[in-house]
């Protein structure tokens, strides 16, 4: 199992650039940055992209609703993103998410050589990923529910007949009870939300539940372990008490692949 790391995009550019040299130089395979609404994760992703020459650049997602092809193509050209390394995420809420991603991945397609990630919860939105993507993200679950997307993945993929994209899992990482104590209100937050809230009561689990948040970097191996054989690749979305350098180097660290 492939191993990567995760940041927040509006955390401090050289905080981001520290961490993609570090995780790099460490052995993941990838380092990842989101795209919330008040900052530009292409633009986040290219401060790792200039520190980095080997591991895959990921943004976890863009969000089709509020920034379509045309605008994902122009951000992704601007910031000089390399487009062999370039993991594209994208996702979109209801209504109308399935014909959103569809439409949106054939376009991106056409105009960015590049591996296009689909963000996906429910089952119809993983059959669509494993139909048209090159790789699922999938957030907040359990490993037994990423078993259970990834098999209807691969089902939409074998119904298309493509090679089964690489199957992701953002997991919330965080050390110390500052650290858990952030992660929980981020899952509480999360759980706020329908779409996660109604997953969450499909997995019959505590949002807090699906986070490997623990107090020393010797119990980070053994969570790990629940993972092995869910997914390609799981991506450790650091949580961090004050997002600074050391906290989050400390977590690249403690979690480095074997």
């Amino acid at each position: 199992m492939a191993l990567g790391f995760a940041l927040f995009a509006a955390t401090a550019a050289d905080v981001i650039r520290a961490a993609a040299r570090e995780a790099e130089a460490l052995g993941y395979t990838s380092f990842w940055v989101n795209h919330p609404g008040s900052t530009d994760g292409l633009a986040a992703l290219a401060q790792a992209a200039g520190e980095t020459r080997r591991v895959d650049l990921g943004v976890g997602v863009i969000p089709l609703n509020t920034r379509g092809p045309a605008g994902i193509v122009q951000g992704v050209r601007e910031q000089k993103l390399p487009l062999p390394r370039l993991l594209l995420g994208v996702g979109s809420p209801n209504p109308k998410s399935l014909e959103r991603v569809r439409t949106g991945v054939a376009v991106l397609r056409a105009d960015l050589s590049t591996r296009i990630i689909v963000a996906a919860l429910g089952p119809k939105m993983c059959r669509l990923a494993g139909e048209v993507a090159d790789g699922v993200l999938l957030n907040w679950v359990t490993p037994e529910y990423a078993r259970k997307s990834a098999d209807i993945v691969r089902e939409g993929a074998a119904a298309a007949k493509r090679k089964p994209p690489t199957i992701y899992a953002y997991v919330r990482f965080a050390l110390g009870a500052a650290g858990r104590a952030r992660t929980a209100d981020e899952a509480d937050r999360y759980a706020g939300i329908s779409a996660y809230g109604a997953n969450f009561a499909r997995m019959g689990v505590k949002p807090i539940e699906t986070a490997i948040a623990v107090d020393s970097p010797a119990e980070v191996g053994p969570a790990l372990a629940r993972w092995k054989g869910a997914v390609d690749e799981v991506v450790l979305r650091a949580v961090t008490p004050h997002d600074t350098a050391d906290e989050t180097l400390a977590l690249v660290r403690a979690a480095k692949p074997a």
